[in-house]
């Protein structure tokens, strides 16, 4: 695979963090770590810590990311304390996932995308939560100045309130605006929404339906 300036832009970045054995969990993390549970798709996982940490608490963790340095520092990581994280290099425009999860999570990536791949990636996210699991989505949007990481004509600011739109027949656990100075005088601007997949109105929390129901998810 050869890596566009995004994913050089992180490797970089990536690579600095690994000399300064810096593994903190960033402000996005720590507030979404205490919704993950059960099986969980990190997409985007950077250096894993998040993946990790959710590891740590008794989730099975499927981790992708581009950038093979971030991959394999997360792979040593993940045998060394013998945690159940499954880290995975790949092309996250074109990767194809062919699980459902009680959590999908991409924190700062969908933006590095052009708009119709980070459309067509964040459907397929969705569709990857299992009814009732929870979807956590974080992206830098409009009024963002600092565009260092972003590939010219490929990438994809979001409408501040495009994030919830999208996640209109979900419930909204958290939806949140954050602006953070970035070099050079300049700002980040995130949203990041926290969403829960609606049961089919015949199912019940526990995984449970009436038999009309089953006969139509067995169809």
């Amino acid at each position: 695979m050869n890596p566009d300036s995004s994913v050089a832009f992180f490797e970089r970045q990536f690579q600095h963090q690994l000399r300064d054995q810096d593994f903190k969990l960033n402000p996005f993390e720590l507030a979404v770590l205490p919704h993950l549970k059960g099986r969980v798709l990190d997409f985007g996982c950077g250096l894993g810590n998040l993946a990790l940490a959710a590891a740590e608490r008794g989730c099975s963790v499927v981790a992708l990311d581009a950038s093979p340095a971030a991959i394999s520092h997360l792979r040593q990581r993940a045998a060394a304390k013998a945690l159940p994280v499954e880290a995975i290099e790949a092309d996250l425009r074109t990767h194809a996932i062919n699980e459902d999860f009680d959590c999908v999570v991409s924190i700062g990536l969908l933006m590095l995308f052009d708009c119709a791949c980070a459309a067509r990636v964040l459907s397929m996210l969705q569709a990857r939560v299992r009814p009732g699991g929870i979807a956590v989505i974080n992206v830098l949007v409009e009024g963002t100045t600092y565009l260092d990481m972003f590939q010219p004509g490929g990438y994809c600011l979001f409408l501040r309130s495009e994030m919830t739109s999208r996640f209109a027949d979900w419930d909204i656990i958290h939806s949140e605006f954050r602006e953070f100075d970035a070099a050079g005088g300049r700002i980040k601007s995130f949203v990041t929404v926290i969403a829960q997949k609606p049961w089919p109105a015949a199912c019940r929390p526990d995984g449970s339906c009436d038999e009309t129901e089953q006969r139509t998810r067995s169809v």
